[in-house]
């Protein structure tokens, strides 16, 4: 497996459908490119030469790292691939005063035992409220 720090030779299409089959939503190729090229830190892993796992953090180089958009291909799932990528992304934000990230709903305890814990205050607004409410990520 490669594992690269750059999106220069990312196909945005393989990756949009990365998301899509994961499943973690529909994320237009174009969007991606924008969210990537914008952020501090970027991770992606292929074998040979596909794309089987991708994630990012958006920071600030001293307050705050967001870690989103960590995906692995289901075909790789439970390999310990995402839990390279968060470390990975971990270790890139180390520095940060706090390193935050949203979990889907279910995966909480993966994180708890990467070292994350639940927020009491985190508030969100989403552009699909009705979305965001059906699947469990906020709650009415």
């Amino acid at each position: 497996m490669e594992w690269l720090d750059t999106h220069e030779h990312i196909d945005w299409d393989e990756l949009s459908t990365l998301y899509r089959i994961a499943p973690l939503g529909d994320k237009k190729p174009g969007d991606l490119r924008l969210s990537f090229a914008h952020s501090m830190f970027t991770c992606f892993v292929k074998d040979k030469g596909r794309l089987i796992a991708a994630g990012r953090a958006l920071a600030d180089g001293v307050d705050c790292s967001y870690l989103c958009d960590i995906v692995v291909h289901p075909d790789y799932q439970g390999r310990g691939i995402g839990k390279a990528m968060v470390e990975k992304l971990r270790g890139l934000s180390a520095g940060h005063r706090k390193i935050i990230l949203y979990a889907n709903p279910g995966k909480e305890g993966f994180y708890r035992k990467l070292g994350f814990h639940p927020l009491r205050t985190a508030m969100a607004i989403f552009k699909d409220h009705e979305q965001a409410l059906k699947s469990g990520v906020i709650e009415p």
